[in-house]
Formats: structure tokens, C-alpha cells, sequence
């Protein structure tokens, strides 16, 4: 595992603008920037920005290298369940992948009681509903614990500066935003690579409690998984040894996620409505740690840190020269 000290020196050397003068259609995105090439490919880079309740909140470094080398690893472990955008990764920020006709729905899958934004099942149960994204809740249930099998929570997609929708399959469907015939299709995908991550996170001591996917058609109208996958961004992931024992002392499980961050939050403050307070140099660093250690334990790898007192930003230019 990486040395805090090592973190905490690489906070003055964070990625929070990846603006690359020379390449052309530039889109800044919560996280990630993206350049949409003259011949169709995209280029796209993991900033280290933290984005929750759908706001950007800090900076953490190391963040976009995780999350694109994570994303790496579950695309590979997932290709012949379902195709992905990737075509190459010429920086450990960065990947270039197919501009595809994204769809425009969010394919939440979840296996547990939790959450934390108002798109999560917690929060709305806790506040007594139990009709929710066309599932129907028993009474009786208690945050975090497992649920009596895996259901979909499906979200629109918001634009920057929005927030997330929920809605129901039904009204996907009848609203036009699928038909049921590829509604059917994503939802078998999203049940199929959700189970091979379920999977081999189990053997690494992990358990995949939900996640999102993301779809869209590339130039042949085949769907191809898109975005990112299985990362901590995306991703609730908690340690399987202490579940037992934190559900017992009423705590919420140890986790390797953003649900840290976002839990650190709501309890200074309801992030909805109040200003969010400044996070400190302590947190973002154990914020860090985790998100390495979730990359380390998902790809049994041990993770490369890029510390040569370069900017993050040159790094990237120079081994984007031949896309410019």
C-alpha cells in the first residue's frame, strides 16, 4: 500500500483542469474531460476531481489513475460478456475509446439496503416509502443488510449541474426512452457483468454491494458497455470480513468507495441544501488510501504511482502527442 506521506506530497500536484490546447471538442464532465476527435474516436481523461450529490467537492489525488486503471481491469475480466468502448490507453488517466450513441438511461443494480443521495433506496425507505423504481419493499428492513434478491433502480441522465431521476422500467418504456426489447437486452447485460464482478470480488474478500452502468450503440448498433465500470466512483464495495460485526454494532459497513466521502459529508450538513464545508487535507489523503486499496485488492496488483514532480497535465500532452 501506498505511504501516506507520498499522497499527502502529491496534493499540490492534483489534476483538476485536463484543458488541452490542440485537440478539439472539448467537454469538462464532473470527473472526466473528453475530446471528441475529427475521425469519431473519443479521448477521455480522469481528472482528479471528486464529484458527489452531483457537485464537484475537491480534489484527490491519485483519483483518475484508479479509476481508469480500475475500469481497465473490469472491462478486460467483462469483454465477452458484453462489448466496451476502449480502443487504447495511452496514459494511466487516459483513455481513447468509440464515441458511441449513448442511451440515456443509468442502469443502477443494487443487492443491498443502502444509499446514501436521494436516488438511493435507504433514504426514501427510511422516509416510509416502499413502492420504489417498480419494486415493492417489505417492512422491517434495516440499512445494509442484504436483499432478497438483486433489483435494478434505474435513474435518467442528468445533465452537468442536475440531478439524477429516478424511474421505474415501466416508465422507461412507455415514455419512449427504450423500447422493451433493449430494455431487456441491458437489463441481461447489466445482471450479467454485475454478477461476474459480485464474483470476483468474493474471491478478493469483497463484497459488490451496487453499481452503474452505462450503455450505448456503436457504429454497427451494437450495444457496448461505456463510461466507466466496477470502480469506486461507481461502485459501493465493503469488506466482507467485518460486515457481519459492523451490521451487529449498528455501523455502516467498512467500504473502499465514495460512499466515505459522501457520508463524511451528510453528516456536517444536508448537501441538498447546505453549503458543503471545506473537506481537509486528512480526509482527501485516507479518501486516497482507500481508493488504491480497492485497485490493489480488485487487480491484485500493486499500484504505480506517478510521482516524478511532473505536472500531471505535461505528462498527459506528451503522451497524447500523436492525437494532436
Amino acid at each position: 500500500m501506498i505511504d501516506q506521506e507520498i499522497i499527502r506530497a502529491q496534493l499540490g500536484n492534483v489534476l483538476t483542469d485536463a484543458t488541452l490546447s490542440g485537440l478539439p471538442n472539448h467537454y469538462k464532465g464532473k470527473v472526466r474531460d473528453t475530446y471528441r476527435l475529427d475521425d469519431g474516436r473519443l479521448i477521455i481523461i480522469a481528472t482528479d476531481r471528486q464529484s458527489a450529490f452531483d457537485v464537484n467537492l475537491a480534489a484527490v489525488p491519485f483519483k483518475g489513475q484508479v479509476l481508469t486503471q480500475t475500469a481497465r481491469y473490469w472491462f478486460d475480466a467483462t469483454r465477452e460478456i458484453c462489448a466496451n468502448h476502449v480502443i487504447e490507453y495511452p496514459d494511466p488517466n487516459v483513455v481513447v475509446c468509440k464515441n458511441l450513441d449513448m442511451l440515456p438511461v443509468e442502469m443502477v443494480v443494487r443487492d443491498y439496503m443502502t444509499g446514501s443521495t436521494n436516488t438511493s433506496i435507504w433514504p426514501m425507505y427510511e422516509q416510509g416509502k416502499r413502492a420504489m423504481y417498480g419494486v415493492t419493499f417489505p417492512d422491517g428492513l434495516v440499512k445494509n443488510q442484504k436483499l432478497r434478491q438483486t433489483i435494478f433502480t434505474p435513474t435518467t441522465k442528468a445533465a452537468q449541474g442536475e440531478h439524477d431521476a429516478p424511474i421505474t422500467p415501466a416508465e422507461i418504456v412507455e415514455q419512449g426512452l427504450l423500447s422493451q426489447a433493449r430494455w431487456d437486452q441491458l437489463a441481461e447485460l447489466s445482471l450479467a457483468v454485475f454478477a461476474r464482478g459480485r464474483e470476483l470480488a468474493a474471491e478478493r474478500g469483497l463484497i459488490l454491494v451496487d453499481t452503474k452502468f452505462e450503455f450505448g450503440l456503436d457504429e454497427t448498433d451494437a450495444v457496448c458497455l461505456a463510461d466507466e465500470i466496477l470502480t469506486p466512483d461507481s461502485s459501493r464495495y465493503w469488506i466482507n470480513e467485518t460486515y457481519e460485526e459492523c451490521m451487529a454494532a449498528g455501523r455502516n459497513p467498512d467500504g473502499l468507495d465514495k460512499e466515505f466521502l459522501r457520508l463524511w459529508v451528510s453528516e456536517r450538513c444536508d448537501p441538498y441544501k447546505d453549503p458543503i464545508p471545506d473537506i481537509p487535507e486528512d480526509t482527501l489523503v485516507e479518501f486516497s488510501q482507500r481508493y488504491i486499496r480497492l485497485y490493489e485488492t480488485v487487480t491484485r496488483q500493486e499500484f504505480s504511482a506517478e510521482t516524478s514532480g511532473e505536472s500531471m497535465l505535461e505528462r498527459i500532452r506528451k503522451n497524447l502527442a500523436g492525437y494532436f
